[in-house]
């Protein structure tokens, strides 16, 4: 695993580390670290504010063990000159951390004060299950719009295996989460509702399983550099099938793409209207509209797919180049309309590789789900479905290296080893061309890679994947969306 990675579990992986501990009696040091590094996380960002002085925080208290974790957290916050407060939103609440809130100072309160600096959501933690309804309190929604919301754990009412959120949800701006991070907190609606997480030791490092899944995070980007020696041709020549007469700019935005991230040489297959298009803006490509069965001599990697549009003859050149790269298990990227090429022999055969790397959003994987006829895969794509066994489904029984985009994008090898999670947080990304640009980073890392031998392409695809994802954060880094799809390729070169 790359070093800018972390290991990911589901909330039940976590509760059952901790089952041990607690059936040892360490239950209570746990909730103490645990809310210790909640306390000090909110002084953190109350000292990036200007410092605890005249700062409020509120807690929002559950009666269960969550709810403990917050006042413990909130009976730190007095001891430290905080203005801390505590409302309970059930008719119980944990008594020896409200019996230690009441001594240090603190005050049970029935409103959230308009002027909180920092509200915690401390209702629900990683058992909840079922739909949640935001409690009805007087100055709550307003304050949430207003305050810094500090997720104790999980932001209650969201599934800690899955991310979903059946019900209500406070968006937070941190998330403080204990002894791992949960993949609640990273997939689906759990990944747009936990903002920033902090991971807090607390002492269940031996006790944890095999991980879920790794999230690629950090500054660490494996962009490919040539070597002194390098020429054109052993910094890799990656082989594009993209664009029609439909859509030219998707072979201008692939082609683009590649050549930025630092292939060699990129080669593009298309009609003469979308070569000599592309040329304007790319003239170190090189484009050709030769036998299909010739395209692919001398390439390392090829991209198919973007903009291809509805042309019979057009589709059956792509596809006779594609299972030209599946036979000679070329590395290949295969994105849009190319998906749509998985059909016949090549859809219902199991085994097209790890080395042919599929990116489909979330409605192309549910259309691939459909023409496998697999009522099980089917299943994992209904309504919000949990993104990170939908995505390891479908590579098995593709038995390809599968890239489901999102917010959150996940990739799953065939081979059933843990995914990779890459968390974007980047919304101006969801608009048109953005994908075909994707496909580009990707097929230039294949095309660099070198000897398919012991490829991880996986982390190939999720290092693409966190390339695109770098580029938009530089372009935007407060989330406006204001960029096309080729204001990304500029980014790239940063």
């Amino acid at each position: 695993m790359t070093a800018a990675s972390l290991p990911v579990y589901s909330g039940t992986q976590i509760r059952e580390s901790e089952k041990p501990l607690v059936d040892a009696g360490e239950g209570p040091a746990l909730m103490r670290r645990a809310a210790y590094g909640l306390a000090s996380c909110v002084l953190g960002l109350l000292r990036s504010a200007g410092g605890s002085y005249g700062a409020r925080v509120v807690g929002l208290i559950g009666s269960g063990n969550n709810g403990g974790d917050g006042l413990y957290a909130l009976a730190e916050l007095r001891s430290r000159g905080v203005d801390a407060r505590a409302v309970l939103v059930a008719d119980r609440a944990h008594p020896q951390a409200l019996e230690e809130f009441l001594r240090a100072g603190g005050r049970v309160i029935t409103e959230v004060p308009g002027d909180t600096t920092v509200l915690i959501d401390a209702i629900l933690g990683t058992g909840a299950r079922d739909a949640f309804t935001l409690p009805d309190v007087p100055g709550l929604i307003a304050s949430a719009r207003t305050s810094t919301v500090v997720a104790c754990d999980i932001p209650s009412g969201v599934h800690a295996d899955t991310g979903r959120c059946p019900g209500d949800a406070l968006a937070a701006q941190h998330t403080v989460t204990f002894g791992a991070a949960k993949l609640g907190l990273l997939l689906g609606q759990g990944g747009l509702l936990s903002g920033e997480i902090h991971t807090v030791e607390i002492g269940l490092a031996d006790q944890l399983p095999a991980p879920a899944a790794w999230e690629l995070t950090g500054p660490e980007l494996s962009a490919p550099r040539p070597r002194p020696g390098d020429h054109k041709y052993t910094r890799g020549i990656l082989q594009v099938v993209a664009g029609s007469a439909q859509f030219p700019g998707a072979a201008e935005l692939t082609v683009g793409a590649a050549i930025t991230s630092g292939v060699g040489m990129v080669r593009l297959q298309a009609e003469l209207s979308v070569s000599s298009s592309v040329l304007q803006s790319w003239p170190e490509a090189v484009t050709s509209q030769g036998r299909a069965e010739k395209a692919l001599e001398g390439a390392t990697a090829a991209a198919i797919g973007p903009g291809l549009g509805r042309d019979r003859s057009r589709q059956v050149e792509a596809e006779t180049i594609l299972r030209a790269t599946v036979d000679a298990q070329m590395p290949c990227v295969l994105d849009a309309t190319g998906l749509e090429l998985l059909r016949g022999d090549l859809l219902s055969a199991g085994d097209l590789g790890a080395a042919l790397i599929l990116t489909p959003h979330l409605g192309e994987a549910r259309r691939i789900a459909d023409a496998l006829q697999d009522e099980e895969l089917q299943g994992l794509f209904a309504g919000e479905p949990d993104t990170l066994e939908a995505a390891r489904a479908l590579a098995q029984a593709l038995g390809a290296t599968v890239l489901l985009k999102g917010p959150s994008t996940v990739v799953a090898g065939p081979d059933g080893t843990a995914p990779l999670i890459v968390r974007s947080a980047t919304p101006g990304l969801a608009t048109a061309g953005t994908g075909d640009v994707l496909t580009g980073i990707i097929g230039a890392l294949l095309a660099t890679a070198g000897s398919t031998q012991n490829l991880d392409f996986s982390g190939i695809a999720a290092e693409g994947a966190r390339l695109h994802a770098a580029a938009a954060q530089r372009l935007d880094p407060h989330g406006r969306g204001h960029f096309g799809a080729s204001a990304l390729i500029g980014a790239l070169r940063e």
